[in-house]
């Protein structure tokens, strides 16, 4: 292989790895935009007596712990703390629907 060569492979790992960060980045935009628009359905929840306590403890508890510094996982990995807000949000919403409420 000469220069040439090795400079065209250079380039084509780096237009690779490019759109491999690409792809992550629509990845995780999919899912921040999905995670909104499930807590923003989920705020009405949170006032109705209707839900039990525990429910809503766990949801802002998973607040608490995205915002927290101490993750299970290093920081510029947010899967423990989607997860679990995912988590939360998946039992408030059980929660509710036991009790008849449905979120708009």
């Amino acid at each position: 292989m000469n220069e040439g060569d090795t400079g065209e492979v250079v380039e084509n790992w780096l237009y690779l790895a490019a759109i491999m960060c690409s792809l992550a980045v629509i990845a995780m935009l999919g899912v921040v935009i999905t995670l909104i628009l499930r807590l923003r359905k989920s705020f009405q929840l949170l006032s109705s007596e209707e839900v039990p306590f525990q429910n809503k403890f766990a949801f802002w508890a998973s607040i608490v712990y995205a915002i927290c510094p101490i993750d299970l996982l290093p920081d510029p990995i947010y899967l423990d703390d989607i997860g679990i807000l995912f988590a939360a949000l998946h039992s408030l919403n059980k929660a509710a629907e036991r009790a008849g409420i449905t979120a708009r």
